[in-house]
């Protein structure tokens, strides 16, 4: 680092000199922790102690980077207890900490409000938390692996902690992902179970025929700047797939990006992918960059494409015909060179038919069209996706490698997983949470019956028939969010058949 760096990273510090003699300090101590645990906790104790905050927060990305787990927490002077530190969680409901992640920026709040900002992550207390910093965490390949959050009862500035910590939290996880290696070499594996891209599969997980059809779909648009649409159900792996196409491809030292269509209102979403200049609206008191300023050159992922405004649709289409984007309040374009992987688990043909989607952007997107499988539909992927994600769980939390009985697998790879891959991993990590003897059984994971195809022998034809007829049913009105009326449009039935089904199958509302 050199010297104008570091007086700049010290300019806002009380008594930086002490400040740095500390900071050193703290360094050489994660230098020398000699496991994970100690040196994740001496982590959260040095940023609470450092930022003079109550309380310190680790949060580290998993290795497809689809789930945020809480890694270690530092309240009042006290490390929590790890049973309560390890509990995973989905910040896809966190806007803050999915700010964080997705645009890759540090987040500093001198006045949180908890009636404007979504603080569910934060442990709850008497008093309102009032200030909060919350820092990116790079690997040693420069991706994004993880979050560095401390957050204060008082009103306090804690913006000019941000370069100094950010950059002790990055030099904990190097020593972490070293620290795991030296474990896995010791246990005799030849590198820590992470996954790598390789020539077929791109970094993804299976052999199933529908995701073969994948790989080849994938090899084709790799070393071309042709637009990509990904569509599936939910659940289906569709953030994988574009992050593999971002990273086996031309772009791979640029920036990839990702923004939900869905998750932001209409104003809102316009100003973070165009970006806006200074008076553009009340509060714009600087210019800012947009997503695709910020992707110039790499990969932007717009998921739940099929959710986005018809106005800003209208924009886009600009961007992907002409290349040209015009920020908020600004008269003039300018060029960008975004690639655009777009992804939706909606029918977009029936969206353009409905007037809900424009006609020449689903046409513009559809150039290149990859469908992804249900997991249903590669059943015989379901144990090596399952051993996956329970060695990465195990890993996590630094245990044992979890062992298989032969009935949880068979039991899994006859469920028939509404929620595809995402809750396949999901049921994995909360078994090997629940697993204390080292192998994983039946009763670890929690299946819904009615989603699984018996194998017994006492059921006839029909009853068989039936069991398939009211999962299918259930899953129809479960992705409609119980309306029948949709249920019986996606089925091809009459609403007054479908309801006649329901009868005859016995689904009631408590079931949906």
């Amino acid at each position: 680092m050199s010297s104008p760096e570091a007086s700049s990273m010290f300019r806002h510090v009380p008594q930086p000199l002490h400040y740095a003699e500390r900071l050193l300090q703290r360094f050489a101590g994660l230098s020398h922790a000699l496991s994970a645990e100690v040196l994740l906790g001496m982590l959260v104790e040095s940023a609470a102690q450092l930022s003079g905050c109550e309380l310190s927060q680790l949060f580290l990305l998993d290795a497809t980077h689809t789930r945020l787990t809480l890694c270690a927490e530092w309240l009042d002077g006290v490390l929590q207890p790890r049973e309560a530190a390890s509990l995973p969680s989905d910040y896809e409901g966190e806007q803050l900490l999915q700010y964080c992640l997705c645009q890759n920026r540090t987040l500093s709040l001198a006045t949180l409000d908890s009636a404007l900002h979504e603080t569910s992550f934060l442990p709850p207390r008497a008093m309102p938390w009032r200030s909060l910093l919350c820092m990116p965490l790079r690997d040693e390949r420069a991706n994004v692996c993880g979050l560095l959050l401390c957050a204060s009862q008082r009103a306090s500035e804690l913006q000019g902690f941000a370069d100094s910590l950010g950059n002790l939290g990055t030099f904990a996880v190097t020593q972490l992902h070293l620290l795991q290696r030296l474990r896995g070499l010791a246990d005799g594996m030849d590198e820590v179970r992470t996954p790598t891209p390789c020539a077929s599969g791109y970094g993804l997980i299976g052999e199933s025929p529908g995701m073969r059809a994948v790989y080849r779909l994938v090899g084709k648009v790799l070393h071309s700047p042709v637009n990509v649409l990904l569509t599936g159900e939910t659940g289906t792996g569709k953030e994988l797939v574009a992050r593999a196409i971002h990273q086996c491809g031309l772009r791979r030292s640029r920036a990839f990006l990702v923004q939900n269509c869905a998750s932001l209102p209409e104003s809102l979403l316009e100003s973070e992918l165009f970006g806006y200049r200074k008076g553009a609206f009340t509060g714009a008191d600087r210019d800012r960059l947009g997503l695709f300023d910020a992707a110039d050159g790499g990969t932007l992922f717009l998921d739940e494409i099929g959710d986005m405004p018809l106005a800003l649709q209208g924009k886009l289409l600009r961007v992907l015909q002409e290349g040209e984007v015009r920020p908020l309040g600004s008269t003039k374009t300018h060029r960008v060179d975004v690639r655009i992987v777009a992804a939706t688990h909606r029918d977009l043909r029936a969206l353009v038919e409905a007037g809900q989607f424009r006609e020449d952007l689903f046409y513009r997107l559809a150039h290149f069209p990859i469908e992804l499988p249900a997991l249903r539909e590669r059943a015989g992927d379901i144990p090596r996706l399952a051993r996956h994600f329970a060695d990465n769980a195990a890993h996590l939390l630094q245990r044992d490698t979890c062992r298989w009985s032969a009935d949880a697998l068979s039991q899994l790879s006859a469920y028939a997983f509404p929620g595809n891959v995402r809750e396949l991993k999901g049921l994995v990590e909360r078994a090997v949470l629940l697993c204390e003897g080292g192998e994983l059984l039946p009763e670890h994971f929690d299946l819904r019956q009615e989603r699984i195809i018996s194998s017994g022998k006492t059921q006839n034809l029909r009853e068989r028939m039936e069991q398939i007829e009211r999962g299918l049913l259930l899953e129809c009105l479960r992705k409609n969010r119980g309306n029948q009326s949709r249920a019986a449009r996606d089925l091809g039935l009459p609403r007054r058949t479908l309801l006649y089904r329901m009868d005859r199958l016995n689904i009631g509302a408590g079931d949906v």
